[in-house]
């Protein structure tokens, strides 16, 4: 038996208005900053950034529709710029008197060149369209500033159990197909996990499942029981066909980025050959591996932030077809590297504590003193210049009183860092349990 519905689940249960809306609270909810805007009708233009499945054009059409505005949709993907002046006009002549500018909805901004997003600025300062935005990536380094100067931006976050739990016993109980069946659902955890905090990714996999087995031998009249060895069963070998969106992209770049890590370049090869196959951005690969050189290689090779960021610069100079060869270099080396994620842990473990203590006071010594009065309360006294002073090092205190002797800064097993810790721990004395 097959549904005799073609819309896939996940744009059958693809909510309306703001009350059926799940998840993003913190911008949705009660008087947070969208709900205000969009039930007091004053609608602004915004660019919403987060990762996939989480309601980023479901939210720009519940704001066109909740205050009755014509709705206009281009993706980056497809549209040039001779798109963008058409939907314009189109907008424009769709205006009457005094009526509320309409809606231009554009998918993965961040794909738009410059001359597609300047093409866009008139409209935006006229007030002819009111621009709303989806990206996956950070607008600050994809949008131009005077398109992002005219826009707020909205962070959208993965969404949370509940928020998915939600989704999939609403999806059992209110689908037009899925509350015909006979569905019981045993356990979770597995499409909870597949899911990644993904409402489409958790909706495609729950309809995969559901259909595999309607279509067994007994039909759809039998009871349908979902439990996590199915859903692993169904799911891993035809979840990458069923994901229309094209969500598996981001599995593949998490393979890359965990290759790397884990020291294998033939399988970081493998997987960048994948990308650049499947049409991605060279510098959405080359962004990731400036992050990983710093996060996962990081004082073990320094020189690798260096050909990381070399490798972006390349990228971004010359393009494809060209720019796989320096991508490949970069992946290849950083993959080979010596690994420390001494420098990540250090600045997590600090802004931690910053959390935990905030603002404590700096040590008088350490202060500027421009004025004569700061001097005469104590700032900068005493301080003792590192340079005066035999190996250009004098022992002195640094952090705030309460924190004195706290290390956040461990180094790892790994060449240069074993010189770095003699060094710490010549000048330090065990201090910091160097």
């Amino acid at each position: 038996m097959s549904t005799p519905i073609n819309q896939p689940l996940a744009d059958r249960m693809r909510p309306t208005s703001l009350d059926q809306y799940i998840g993003q609270r913190h911008l949705v909810g009660e008087g947070a900053v969208l709900h205000r805007m969009i039930t007091s009708g004053n609608l602004s233009s915004f660019i919403l950034w987060g990762p996939p499945g989480v309601g980023k054009t479901t939210l720009a059409r519940i704001a066109a529709e909740q205050l009755n505005r014509p709705f206009y949709i281009l993706s980056a993907v497809s549209s040039g710029v001779k798109d963008v002046r058409e939907t314009i006009e189109r907008a424009q002549k769709s205006q009457f008197f005094n009526a509320p500018c309409p809606v231009l909805f554009i998918d993965e901004i961040h794909r738009f060149n410059k001359a597609q997003q300047d093409s866009l600025l008139a409209a935006v300062e006229q007030g002819i369209v009111v621009l709303i935005g989806a990206t996956t990536e950070n607008p600050s380094f994809e949008v131009i500033s005077p398109l992002l100067s005219r826009c707020q931006v909205f962070v959208l976050k993965s969404l949370e159990k509940a928020d998915l739990e939600t989704l999939l016993d609403r999806a059992i109980r209110e689908d037009s197909y899925l509350k015909t069946l006979s569905i019981k659902l045993e356990e979770r955890e597995a499409l909870l996990r597949i899911s990644g905090g993904d409402a489409r990714k958790l909706l495609n996999a729950l309809e995969l499942v559901v259909m595999a087995e309607a279509d067994g031998p007994d039909g759809a009249a039998k009871d349908i029981v979902i439990t996590n060895q199915k859903v692993l069963d169904r799911v891993q070998d035809n979840m990458a066909l069923y994901d229309k969106k094209g969500e598996q992209h981001y599995d593949i770049i998490s393979a890359f980025i965990k290759s790397i890590r884990g020291g294998d370049p033939n399988a970081a090869v493998y997987y960048l050959a994948r990308m650049l196959a499947g049409g991605e951005d060279p510098l959405f690969i080359a962004r990731r591996l400036v992050i990983l050189a710093a996060e996962d290689i990081g004082l073990a090779n320094p020189n690798a932030l260096l050909i990381a960021n070399n490798c972006f610069q390349a990228v971004h100079a010359i393009g494809l077809p060209e720019g796989r060869i320096p991508l490949s270099e970069a992946a290849v080396y950083l993959a080979s590297s010596p690994k420390s994620n001494s420098a990540y842990m250090a600045i997590d473990t600090a802004l931690q504590k910053v959390r935990e203590t905030g603002d404590l006071p700096v040590p008088l010594h350490l202060r500027n003193a421009p004025t004569q009065l700061m001097k005469d309360i104590g700032y900068a006294k005493d301080y003792r210049y590192a340079h005066d002073y035999a190996g250009h090092f004098v022992d002195q205190e640094f952090l705030p009183a309460a924190l004195s002797g706290t290390a956040f800064y461990t180094p790892q097993d790994n060449a240069r860092e074993h010189d770095m810790q003699a060094r710490l721990r010549q000048w330090w004395q065990g201090k910091y349990g160097y």
